[in-house]
């Protein structure tokens, strides 16, 4: 009962059956269903009400996001996902912009709807998109303010309030919250070494409840797994016979050389796909790209009219001509380099404690050793002046399999990223000490 109510097959506030009917129900006494239910509200998972029963009192408490919301001083916060991003980034967009400013278009001084599928912007989305594996038509395409708005306009078009959807156990962190507001179920999946689990995923379509799968095969993940070509035909295999959709989280897109084709390639016509110009060429170039499956077009369309009405120009028109120009791959390749360096950094300081990673990821991922939770080991980490990300922030269900950080590789210079890493090896071989008895 309590993981039908934390993962939502039981809504809130649902009327639970009366004890004796319920033992009848179940043929068992009326003693252990008054246990079960005495337990489920210690967890405060149930309220009873005087003259109208008993209810399901779901937790609405919020888990705040990953990563530290403000700047502190003299904090190494490596809690944050960003790219590495330097003087150079300065330097392209400074002349970007004076290169606006000598002819600015009328579109971004006077754009006050979404353009045409024929439009200039469009088109450099599908070039875009080519370089991730997708190919697909300007129909389809949705130019959003980032991924997060993207990913947001999907969810609203797979899953209507009450259904459930599927995603790996340590998933985005904002997907939780985000269901929980618009009253959809997330069930969380089991991942090993290279990611999503196939036979998981099945056993979660049996019950045939589950409507859609969220699923970031890429190493965006927090875990950092690449999903093999062989389980993404097999992933492809069981939405197909279980008649799922799929919303797949790609804002790595071709930063990452050696992946295979996109899930989108095994299933086009299931699968919403997003990416984003944000984590591989520049934090505050806030562009994304949503690919709809064609008969989901038009209400995709609507959700992103009601939510966001459409991306800011002056991004769409910068974004554009940096893919026109080569200025966008360029400093991905710049960034591979970039990551390249930071990750010798981290094998040099961490390499030899248990992890996971991509040598063109964004981060690492660190289960704490045995004594340690992810929040004690943030907390310890914190009070020496760096910061991290804990695994509970990016569950999807509510019981952690294991405890464990991710640190962002690409947030500080190189000089305070060796000092981070530095700091969280000493961590790791001091475990905690209980405090002594006042």
């Amino acid at each position: 009962m309590a993981d039908a109510i934390l993962d939502g097959r039981v809504a809130d506030r649902t009327r639970m059956t009366p004890q004796r009917q319920l033992a009848e129900e179940l043929k068992i006494s009326v003693q252990t269903v008054s246990r079960a239910y005495e337990e489920l509200s210690r967890r405060n998972l149930l309220s009873g009400e005087a003259g109208r029963g008993t209810f399901v009192k779901r937790p609405q408490a919020d888990r705040g996001p990953p990563f530290t919301l403000e700047r502190v001083p003299d904090l190494i916060d490596l809690s944050i996902l960003k790219p590495v991003c330097e003087e150079l980034h300065m330097e392209r967009m400074g002349a970007a912009l004076s290169r606006l400013a000598a002819g600015v278009p009328l579109r971004v001084v006077h754009a006050f709807r979404p353009e045409s599928a024929t439009s200039r912007y469009r088109a450099a989305a599908l070039t875009w998109l080519k370089k991730c594996g997708v190919e697909t038509s300007p129909y389809n395409v949705c130019l959003t303010n980032g991924a997060t708005p993207a990913l947001a306009v999907a969810l609203l078009t797979v899953a209507p309030p009450g259904s459930l959807v599927a995603t790996e156990v340590f998933g985005h962190h904002s997907l939780k919250p985000l269901a929980s507001y618009m009253g959809i179920g997330i069930v969380g999946l089991d991942v090993d070494d290279e990611g999503l689990v196939p036979d998981g995923l099945e056993r979660a379509c049996v019950d045939g409840k589950l409507r859609a799968l969220f699923m970031q095969p890429t190493v965006i993940n927090p875990v950092s797994t690449m999903l093999s070509e062989d389980r993404r035909r097999r992933v492809a295999a069981i939405v197909e016979k279980y008649d799922l959709l799929v919303i797949e989280n790609d804002p790595l897109g071709p930063l990452i050389s050696d992946r295979p084709p996109p899930f989108f390639a095994h299933a086009p016509t299931r699968t919403f796909y997003v990416t984003s110009l944000t984590k591989i060429v520049m934090p505050g170039l806030r562009i994304g790209y949503l690919v709809a499956p064609q008969r989901f077009v038009a209400t995709a369309t609507n959700r992103h009219l009601v939510t966001n009405w459409m991306a800011t120009p002056l991004l769409e028109e910068l974004a554009t001509g940096w893919i026109e120009d080569g200025t966008a791959l360029s400093l991905v390749d710049w960034q591979r380099q970039a990551l390249r360096s930071r990750h010798r950094i981290f094998q040099s300081k961490l390499g030899k404690v248990p992890h996971s990673t991509h040598p063109q990821s964004l981060h690492a991922w660190i289960p704490t050793p045995e004594g340690f939770t992810d929040a004690g080991f943030a907390a310890h980490a914190r009070s020496l002046g760096v910061a991290v990300a804990t695994a509970s922030s990016f569950l999807a269900n509510d019981r952690l399999p294991y405890s464990a950080i991710r640190v962002s590789l690409g947030s500080v210079s190189e000089e305070a990223l060796g000092l981070g890493l530095d700091t969280i090896a000493s961590v790791l071989q001091a475990p905690p000490e209980a405090p002594l008895p006042a």
